[in-house]
């Protein structure tokens, strides 16, 4: 799992094999995740994708440990 910070509001999260999974982006002090996937064709589909499931999850803060545990673990 890895967290990039694309701005000061926009983290892009990459699950465990690498893949783009979604982001968090800053909203009224909180961070909601937005999930993304792709089609067949390689085009984006908001809210979809392995984490449609916690789509607009929110965080009060960007901890790896718990994103970790809340996203990836079974």
């Amino acid at each position: 799992m890895k967290l990039q910070k694309i701005n000061e509001g926009v983290y892009a999260l990459y699950d465990p094999s690498g893949s783009h999974v979604g982001n968090f982006k800053w909203i009224n002090t909180l961070w909601k995740f937005k999930a993304i996937g792709h089609d067949p064709h390689g085009q984006v589909i908001p809210g979809g994708g392995p984490l449609t499931d916690r789509h607009n999850i929110t965080m009060a803060e960007l901890d790896e440990r718990l994103i970790r545990a809340q996203f990836f673990q079974e």
